[in-house]
């Protein structure tokens, strides 16, 4: 009987770069579940923003009580198709870090996003703080018998107004840290980032690079062309719910005209 660390080696070693784990983030179970069915996937991974927005909330709004049971209902899909399951996990929560990673581990994930942005500083975490933190995680993961948990370190330097060799450089002391991937993220005022930008990271970080594949930008990157640069991971964040919610009020708004459904 595999044990739950077993799941997190498997789901570490899907991380491959130049042929990457492409998630396409979910925020509860109804949409867990329609991910999970397609025989396509390989691992659930959810979205805070849109477990926040689920729940009338903005991403900075989101609590840990929130997060977690979002969570809990999509560990159960994830548990039901015998998938991996990482959990978005914004900035930790603050001072709730240990608190919260031990509570996802018993709920079931094998790893989590953890973002160096804090909420609380209004702005980054110093690196050395940010490293820190990656190393409690993976402490209280270890507590938990879950020493291969995967920390998908999400940096959001661009979005501070750093430039992409400062990311890269947080990135890899990230890495150090033992973070097993890294996330840089652009912010929405950049919608997404270049050609140049993903391949001077993905060098630099020897492919150890989530990309978020930017769906409503046409002329956006995709996945063939992200895994022939070199990533190991590819998500899509809350852009499902974004689309879905776009389709349900057209949907809505033909009944409302007279039409049928």
């Amino acid at each position: 009987m595999s044990t739950q660390n077993d799941t997190a080696r498997a789901f570490k070693a899907l991380h491959k770069p130049g042929d990457p784990l492409v998630l396409t983030n979910v925020w509860d179970a109804i949409t867990a579940n329609a991910v999970a069915s397609l025989p396509a996937t390989k691992a659930l991974a959810t979205a805070s923003y849109a477990i926040a927005a689920a729940a009338g909330l903005s991403d900075d709004e989101l609590t840990l009580e929130v997060n977690l049971r979002a969570v809990s209902a999509i560990a159960k899909v994830a548990k039901a198709h015998n998938l991996p399951l990482t959990a978005d996990f914004q900035d930790g929560f603050g001072d709730q870090l240990d608190e919260g990673v031990r509570s996802v581990i018993k709920l079931g994930a094998v790893g989590i996003n953890l973002e160096d942005f804090s909420r609380e500083l209004g702005g980054l975490y110093p690196v050395a703080e940010a490293q820190e933190r990656i190393r409690r995680v993976l402490a209280v993961a270890g507590e938990e018998g879950v020493p291969d948990f995967v920390v998908n370190a999400r940096t959001d330097a661009l979005f501070a107004g750093q430039n992409v060799d400062e990311a890269v450089q947080r990135g890899k002391a990230y890495l150090q840290a033992g973070a097993a991937n890294v996330f840089i993220w652009g912010g929405p005022s950049r919608k997404g980032w270049s050609r140049g930008e993903v391949e001077k990271a993905t060098e630099a970080l020897e492919g150890k690079l989530n990309v978020i594949l930017v769906r409503m930008k046409p002329d956006g990157l995709s996945v063939k062309e992200l895994a022939e640069m070199g990533v190991a991971r590819v998500s899509v964040g809350p852009q499902l719910m974004l689309m879905t919610a776009g389709s349900v009020g057209d949907a809505a708004a033909k009944i409302l005209a007279g039409e049928g459904v």
